[in-house]
């Protein structure tokens, strides 16, 4: 019987899964993909096999509906095509502690919760399957890979926040995340651009969340995220890097408490914020290519513009930071497929060197800088599953 290898992969609104022939670490064969998207009225579930054929395309109702079990009597119909030997999970936040994977055991995920407070948001999400699980079959091998490991060689310097030192002694300090998506680039990055993990990239995480990391010498410097997934650049819903004194006037003048602050600056802000319309970069660029002259359409403008205006703030100082940039890397859901916002940036980096190949953009090539641009610009697709399967691998 062949034995496999889950992998969850959580957020706030979705858990992707991924199953692995445990036997195949080379070429870290997929079985199945699948997704259980929460919206409003439930959940969507759909499910791919290795060919792409489909599995499970279903709707769920939240009406007394348990997801996880849903999930786990719908992986065991295909309990005949492999056994179970461990569970690979992402999990936001690592902490100070933290610092490699581990495999998760009680005491462990203990520990773990107690950094929610960290990432109210974030932790309970990825730490949900691992609980579901430890309930349903408690002496499997589980693994726990966070997002925060691959910048735990970002100098303490960096990590510090200007605040009373009572709060570093809190673990109030600066983390960064998106490390699973970062490690797998730095690490593809060694295989087919030994130049550019050798030297001072950065790469950029552009998806609903998003984040820049720079690279040097292989290493993680800095990054845009720091003490939560909140900070840094716009995205998609979130607000990034903001004045505390907007968050003084929103408490004193409007009398919001935590949780209005918390559905402000993570589920209101950003992209869908600006816009007023949507979080989904296609969405917005669909709806101005259809009526640039209507209303709307400036919000939507401003919002892509101030998208474009965030990244290049930020690349400025991750520049600075290095001391020069010889690469920047795009990767994730609007990284990898939007090339309207790839120009937009590659043109306002003119003057750090950048150069683009235009039809190269537009077909998504790996490299879509000229020969002659002084900064080398690539797109490539990032595979935190992945990641996260091989660091199992090494547990068993």
């Amino acid at each position: 019987m062949q034995d496999v290898i889950i992998v969850f992969n959580s957020g706030s609104s979705s858990l992707k899964f991924t199953v692995y022939d445990a036997a195949d670490s080379q070429s870290a064969a997929v079985l199945i993909k699948g997704e259980i998207e929460q919206n409003q009225n439930g959940a969507r579930f759909h499910a791919r096999d290795q060919d792409g054929a489909v599995l499970a395309e279903e709707g769920w109702s939240d009406t007394g509906f348990d997801i996880f079990d849903h999930l786990f009597r719908w992986l065991e119909q295909f309990s005949q095509k492999g056994r179970l030997v461990a569970v690979g999970h992402r999990i936001v936040h690592g902490g100070a502690e933290f610092l490699e994977p581990v495999r998760i055991t009680p005491e462990v995920l203990d520990r773990l919760e107690r950094l929610t407070p960290f990432d109210p948001l974030h932790q309970q999400a990825t730490l949900a399957p691992v609980k579901a699980i430890a309930q349903k079959l408690p002496d499997l091998v589980q693994i726990a890979c966070f997002d925060t490991t691959f910048h735990k060689t970002i100098p303490k310097v960096a990590r510090l926040l200007p605040l009373p030192r009572r709060y570093e002694a809190q673990g109030v300090v600066r983390y960064g995340f998106h490390g699973i998506s970062y490690s797998y680039i730095a690490q593809r990055l060694a295989l087919i651009d030994p130049a550019l993990a050798a030297g001072r990239t950065i790469i950029a995480h552009l998806g609903s969340g998003a984040s820049l990391c720079a690279l040097k010498n292989g290493k993680s410097l800095e990054t845009t995220m720091g003490f939560s997934a909140l900070d840094g650049l716009m995205m998609g819903t979130r607000c990034g890097a903001i004045d505390p004194g907007v968050l003084l006037y929103m408490v004193q003048e409007e009398q919001a408490d935590w949780s209005a602050l918390v559905q402000t600056l993570y589920h209101e802000s950003g992209l869908r914020g600006v816009s007023g319309v949507s979080a989904d970069m296609r969405v917005l660029r669909e709806m101005r290519a259809k009526d640039p002259q209507a209303p709307g359409s400036v919000r939507i403008t401003e919002a892509l513009d101030l998208f474009v205006y965030r990244l290049l703030q930020e690349i400025g100082a991750l520049t600075a930071v290095m001391g020069g940039l010889d690469g920047l890397v795009f990767t994730a859901g609007i990284g990898e497929h939007d090339a309207a916002l790839r120009h937009d940036l590659c043109q306002a980096l003119g003057w750090a060197g950048v150069t683009l190949d235009d039809a190269a953009n537009q077909r998504h090539a790996p490299v879509i800088s000229t020969s002659d641009s002084r900064v080398r610009v690539r797109v490539e697709p990032t595979d935190e599953e992945r990641e996260i399967y091989m660091s199992v691998l090494k547990f068993l």
